[in-house]
């Protein structure tokens, strides 16, 4: 392509300056329906330049060929798309233009028109995808009152929506986790307090509620890290528990069910079991397998076990923590309590 020559009077209203403006000014504009630049209407050398000198994203269309002149802060808007410059609008566009040749059309007959958080469908990247968009489109006038061209200037407000959209789920998941929350806090409180303990049973077993929760907030209540959970729930006695296995993401509700579960466990080692004594251990181990997750808690080093003669309430409460989530089978060796832990792949996201 050669480079069209132009004096320095013709290029006087061109911002002198890199980016779209050298690319404008450099373009052979003979080959489009605008014709060289030298012939250019007044109105269209002025719109022209107030796009160009413009740092929000804006593109101009000119003439009934929609001919497109953009600035640098439009190029974003683009994404991948063929180079734009000089083509019709209408076909940079071609996949949506049904939606957006109306409001085109709109303002060439001289109605402007603004919306907000506009939902389009595009192919900016390689395949179609949904895009939200602030824009006008309004029309630029000739001195004698026709319409020469379409201004549009735009911001891209995707990020904004989807932000939006995800904080309403997470909003109406969370009321929904608070409900059955409750329910599980009124469940845990009448039987605990059956307890001449139960105070401060209660209060620790809120506290590994609490935790759950702080991981699983984090998270943005989505899946959230196995790991970080069991190290903050089991921090008080790290020193003691040997822990081991890849850092599953867990769903919300089996986050919290295992939480509970673990909690009593180390509960019962604390007082009954290896961490009830110096020189006792815990080795925590979990592993995926083909059926799922499996969580093994091990206890030696303790005073020997024996199974309860009565099933007290923190026993229960494993048994209904892990009930849809799983299964959790126990064992009292004599070298300590045993407990394995199964989470099938299809539970692992709940």
């Amino acid at each position: 392509m050669n480079r069209p020559e132009h004096s320095q009077h013709d290029l006087a209203w061109l911002p002198d300056r890199d980016g779209m403006a050298r690319r404008v000014r450099e373009f052979n504009w003979a080959s489009t329906p605008l014709g060289p630049m030298e012939q250019w209407p007044i109105e269209l050398r002025t719109a022209a330049g107030l796009v160009l000198e413009s740092g929000f994203p804006k593109a101009l269309m000119w003439g009934p060929s929609l001919t497109t002149i953009y600035n640098d802060a439009f190029r974003p808007i683009l994404g991948n798309k063929p180079e734009a410059l000089g083509r019709s609008f209408r076909d940079i566009w071609a996949e949506a233009w049904e939606v957006l040749g109306p409001i085109a059309d709109r303002a060439l007959e001289g109605e402007p028109t603004y919306i907000e958080n506009f939902e389009v469908e595009l192919d900016r990247f390689g395949e179609l995808e949904s895009g939200w968009f602030t824009f006008s489109y309004h029309p630029v006038r000739m001195g004698d009152g026709r319409v020469g061209g379409v201004m549009d200037t735009v911001v891209e407000t995707t990020a904004m929506v989807t932000a939006r959209r995800e904080a309403e789920i997470l909003r109406d998941e969370l009321a929904h986790r608070l409900k059955n929350t409750l329910a599980m806090v009124q469940g845990i409180a009448a039987r605990t307090f059956n307890d001449p303990t139960g105070m401060n049973a209660f209060q620790a077993r809120l506290r590994a509620l609490g935790e759950a929760y702080d991981v699983l907030l984090q998270q943005r209540w989505g899946a959230a890290p196995m790991r970080r959970m069991i190290d903050t729930l089991l921090a008080p006695y790290a020193e003691r528990i040997d822990m081991a296995g890849p850092d599953v993401p867990l769903g919300p509700r089996t986050m919290v069910a295992l939480s509970l579960v673990l909690h009593e466990l180390a509960t019962n080692a604390i007082k009954y079991g290896a961490l009830s004594v110096p020189g006792g251990r815990v080795a925590l181990q979990w592993r995926l397998s083909p059926d799922g997750l499996l969580i093994c808690w091990r206890e030696a080093g303790g005073p020997p076990v024996a199974a309860p003669e009565r099933v007290g309430f923190g026993s229960r409460l494993i048994d209904i923590a892990w009930s849809g989530t799983g299964r959790v089978e126990r064992r009292y060796a004599v070298s300590g309590v045993e407990a394995d832990l199964y989470v099938s792949h299809a539970d692992l996201s709940a």
